[in-house]
């Protein structure tokens, strides 16, 4: 990180950042060409949980390439100011890389939705067989995030 001063090396307050988000954009190479999709997730370290169709872009992607990369961010304020050149957010963020592995056995599965639904809903759920198989739930290990907080 170029701005040291700004880097959050707190894991609680990463943790913090990570559990308030509620959307995390996953970003996949797809021969090359950049592609970032905004999902629901989630969090229990070391590992992030997504769900999704189980056809689709994502998943061919990730078959071809694991390799991924996510973001996470929080606005906290924005800050006019008379000149636009002086705008700015406070604001706190992170980036990360990990590798995807799309699960396939339902014990997995149900691991990974109880942690994605963990993160919205304090509540207790069951998953119907028939939805479950329908039901693509990617697990991504985290190789490493860099946090930030600025303003």
């Amino acid at each position: 990180m170029r701005r040291k001063e700004k880097q959050i090396i707190d894991q609680a307050q990463i943790d913090g950042i990570i559990k308030q988000a509620k959307v995390c954009r996953l970003g996949l190479s797809d021969k090359g060409q950049p592609y970032v999709v905004p999902l629901h997730f989630g969090y229990d370290p070391p590992f992030l949980y997504f769900h999704g169709a189980d056809t689709g872009r994502k998943l061919d992607i990730l078959a071809a390439n694991a390799r991924v990369c996510f973001e996470f961010d929080e606005l906290i304020k924005l800050n006019k100011h008379p000149s636009a050149c002086n705008w700015g957010t406070s604001y706190n963020s992170i980036i990360g890389e990990g590798t995807a592995r799309i699960l396939v056995d339902p014990d997995e599965k149900i691991k990974g939705l109880n942690c994605i639904m963990a993160q919205y809903s304090p509540r207790t759920h069951e998953f119907d067989p028939n939805d479950l198989a329908e039901t693509a739930v990617i697990e991504v290990k985290i190789l490493g995030m860099t946090a930030k907080q600025s303003g």
